[in-house]
């Protein structure tokens, strides 16, 4: 890893003396010819360094040779930067310095002349140590690699199907994960050759590929796939390349059993891709096939489409299981949920760690090893192949002490073999980008098991100039101060770095946002500044600021976008010119317990898509919202005065989403006025009848998801639920204590897909009809003891009408209470 490190700095010192601000400063200071010898023997040395990265293990000299190297890139850079430093100075001088100052700064030991002098120096001695450490490497027999690092990156060897089943530990079930959705039909194979994608996901050495090899070569697969074809992908996803790996496989798993005669296998190393891919269609074209592609790195989704459309010529129920240690690429190459595979047990790893160190039987007459080996296999983290590392190490060696050495010792301190440990997590480090690298070394500077706070690591990568901070986003904290003139989006994370004076006299701000928690703004006066200095602003945060009203001139912010004043307990009007915002979309006013009322001319708002609101008002205006016509989401947020939504009979088309919460005066919710809704929220309104406004027939509603917490007048659900028969999706109900049964209509609910129940305690049943909800996926059952007896797997009463759900959790108050004593 240290020469890859050594390559990264090396390239970034590179990108600095290629830089037009490095070019214009050495050629005034009369340095340029010789900032530029730095720049080709150093452009040499990198191309050696690649070349140092295939040789490291052969000779032990070039570990010196490499710190060599990086001790002078280190220097080069503080050269450089004192260099940058300077010109700086010298620019600011020209702008404001007087002619006195530049008389008395000739004779300072910083004058142009002593500085040129002194750089001149300093650059001829970096530059000799350059040639020399050029040289030394000609000397280990180095030659200049003209290519990028990403081409010449460790691969591991390429893996193949077999695995020794009885030697697999604690994968079972995992194993049958899979299989489970291996045997399952393609959620769109009726009509649509989109074959299922099964990504498993995780990091290096967890045992991905050997649980591709368990479910691979498991009896049952061989009795539902006709064709089994197992490609190590690895390194470049080579079109090509695996086609011709795809036909072989798929030609030896269709040879005939032992005993008889198998066809000659034509070589087709020589075909063209046209060949290639009618040959692969062909022995593809309406087999039924299961395809285990392991080991992708490929992110390019281009390859991956072509790759794609080759092989749909199979049968619908074909399957394609992938192992990555990529979230994207698995993102990218699934059409199921990824199965993100987890570290081994404990228990598990002990008797994995076992199985190496110790011949069969052997380590019943050591248990003061094995004892060692409990607390050695904590350090594993769960990774198997860390687990067989550390294990196989200790293997036939018997002395306490070296157990206690591995104990104590950290993993990377120890000799690593090329299947260890250590080179398999090298792959994803080789897999970053240079920069990237760099700034992944910085996390060795904390120690272990602790927290990694964002801004306090994102600053150090700031401090040694791998993070570059542009004029155009700007972080303000205590140590801020002066914010520059190009600043577009500015973010604010402390309250006392809140001085008038930083903030440019531009107009050209877009963003203030103030993305602390707790953070805002208690500075009328600057908000003044700010809503008259820059009337480009888009998007304005006011979140947790204690100011009384905004400015009047806030209306002449016409090209705002969004503005939060949420969490405001101290904010109790708005201007009224706050409706002149035409463009405006997002308006938040929740979480401010004093605003009195709404101005009117909220319906002037025609833009606005959501808004939030907490107000003391009783009742608002449906004509104001009427004007609304583009708003999609509402939310009234600890509105305690407020009765009735709205006072009038007009309905408001554009709303698909309405949350109210907290509202404990809401005595009535007349559905009928919100025709579109969708997404339907209500909780803790303790006043709130949602028996009123049943129609007759029922109205037919739009919705597909239905909360309902907290309302303890509920005896059962609302009959207008089943106006929404063909359309829920979910329906979760949650803290009804006084829940006593479910409509016979929620049988008819033949979309419903999720049902989630917590704390009913006195809900005792399901409606006799529950296994008509074939569309059903997912049960999930807390806090109802009753319930949760009746629906336990195979002993309760109601499972043979619910065991079709793919997925149930039933939860009882006794198990919970052991889980929490198990965690604590």
């Amino acid at each position: 890893m240290a020469e890859s490190f050594v390559f990264n700095i090396a390239d970034s010192l590179l990108g600095k003396l290629a830089s037009y601000a490095y070019e214009e400063a050495s050629r005034a200071y009369g340095v340029y010819e010789d900032l530029q010898g730095i720049k080709d023997t150093l452009s040499i040395v990198r191309g050696l360094l690649l070349d140092a990265e295939h040789k490291k293990n052969q000779q032990h000299a070039l570990r010196e040779w490499l710190r060599q190297i990086q001790n002078i890139c280190y220097d080069a850079e503080d050269v450089l930067d004192e260099f940058e430093l300077q010109h700086k100075k010298k620019q600011d001088l020209e702008v404001s310095g007087s002619t006195r100052r530049k008389v008395r700064r000739f004779f300072s030991p910083s004058n142009p002349l002593a500085f040129r002098f002194k750089m001149a120096r300093q650059i001829k001695e970096i530059r000799d140590r350059l040639n020399k450490v050029a040289a030394d490497g000609t000397m280990f027999g180095l030659v200049k690699i003209d290519v990028e690092p990403e081409h010449s990156l460790q691969r591991r060897q390429f893996t193949h199907s077999h695995v020794d089943a009885s030697s697999v530990i604690g994968r079972e079930n995992d194993k049958e994960t899979i299989i489970k959705l291996l045997m399952e039909s393609n959620p769109r194979s009726d009509g649509d050759k989109c074959m299922c994608v099964i990504p498993i996901v995780g990091i290096g050495g967890l045992g991905k590929t050997t649980l591709a090899k368990l479910v691979f070569n498991d009896k049952r697969i061989d009795d539902v796939f006709q064709l089994k074809i197992w490609v190590c992908v690895s390194n470049d996803f080579d079109i090509r390349k695996i086609i011709i790996k795809i036909i072989n496989s798929a030609f030896l798993s269709a040879s005939p059993p032992p005993g008889v005669a198998i066809a000659h296998q034509e070589d087709i190393n020589h075909f063209d891709i046209e060949q290639l891919q009618i040959r692969l269609r062909h022995k593809l074209d309406g087999q039924k096939f299961i395809l285990v592609l392991d080991d992708i790195w490929n992110d390019d989704r281009t390859k991956w489409i072509e790759l794609a459309d080759m092989i749909r010529v199979g049968a619908g129920e074909s399957k394609i299981i992938v192992t990555t240690r990529s979230n994207s690429i698995a993102s990218m190459m699934g059409n199921v949920p990824s199965y993100l595979l987890e570290g081994l047990s404990q228990k598990n790893c002990l008797s994995l760690f076992v199985k190496c160190a110790f011949k069969d039987g052997e380590e019943e007459k050591y248990s003061n090893l094995v004892e060692t080996g409990k607390e050695i296999v904590k350090k594993c983290a769960g990774v198997p192949l860390a687990v067989k590392t550390l294990g196989s190490s200790l293997f036939s060696k018997y002395d306490l002490n070296k157990w206690i050495f591995i104990r104590d010792h950290e993993i990377w301190n120890l000799e690593q073999k090329k299947d260890d440990i250590l080179p398999a997590l090298k792959l994803s480090y080789d897999e970053m980008s240079s920069y990237l690298r760099q700034c992944f070394a910085y996390f060795s500077m904390y120690p272990k098991n602790r927290s990694i706070d964002v801004i306090e690591i994102t600053t150090l990568w700031m401090a040694h100039g791998l993070v570059k901070s542009t004029n155009e986003f700007v972080t303000v904290d205590s140590n801020t101060r002066k914010i520059s003139e190009q600043a577009r989006h500015i973010s604010i994370i402390e309250n006392d770095s809140l001085d008038r004076v930083l903030f440019p006299k531009s107009k050209s701000v877009r963003t203030i946002l103030f993305p602390v928690e707790g953070v805002g703004l208690d500075n009328e006066s600057l908000l003044d500044i700010w809503v008259s200095r820059y009337k480009y602003l888009r998007f304005l945060d006011l979140d947790y600021s204690s100011v009384e009203t905004l400015p009047n001139s806030i209306g002449k912010l016409k090209h705002l976008h969004i503005l939060f004043v949420s969490n405001n307990k101290k904010i109790k009007r708005l201007p009224d010119s706050i409706f002149e915002l035409h463009k405006l979309q997002y308006l938040a006013l929740n979480g401010c317990p004093e605003l009195e009322t709404l101005p009117r001319g909220l319906g002037k708002l025609t833009s606005l898509r959501h808004l939030w609101i907490t107000t003391k008002q009783s009742v608002l205006s449906l004509t104001e919202f009427a004007n609304l016509i583009n708003l999609q989401l509402l939310v009234f947020e600890d509105c305690k005065n407020m009765k009735f939504v709205f006072n009038g009979a007009q309905q408001l088309t554009s709303i698909e989403t309405l949350y109210l919460d907290n509202c404990g005066s809401l005595e009535s919710l007349p559905l009928y006025i919100f025709p579109k809704l969708q997404s339907l929220a209500i909780r803790s309104s303790k006043m709130l009848n949602l028996s009123l406004h049943n129609e007759s027939p029922v109205q037919k509603l739009m919705l597909k998801h239905l909360l309902i917490d907290n309302i303890p007048r509920l005896l059962t659900l609302p009959g207008w639920i089943e106006g929404a028969a063909e359309t829920l999706e979910i329906l979760r109900i949650y803290e009804l204590p006084n829940l006593q049964t479910f409509p016979e209509c929620l049988t008819t609910m033949t979309h419903l897909k999720r049902l989630i129940i917590r704390g009913c305690p006195k809900l005792s049943s399901l409606p006799s009809g529950i296994h008509n909800l074939t569309a059903l996926e997912e049960l999930y059952i807390d806090g109802c003891p009753e319930l949760c007896r009746k629906c336990q797997p195979q002993s309760g009463e109601y499972w043979p009408m619910i065991a079709h759900i793919k997925s149930i959790i039933i939860k009882e108050e006794e198990e919970e209470e052991e889980d929490e004593e198990e965690e604590e």
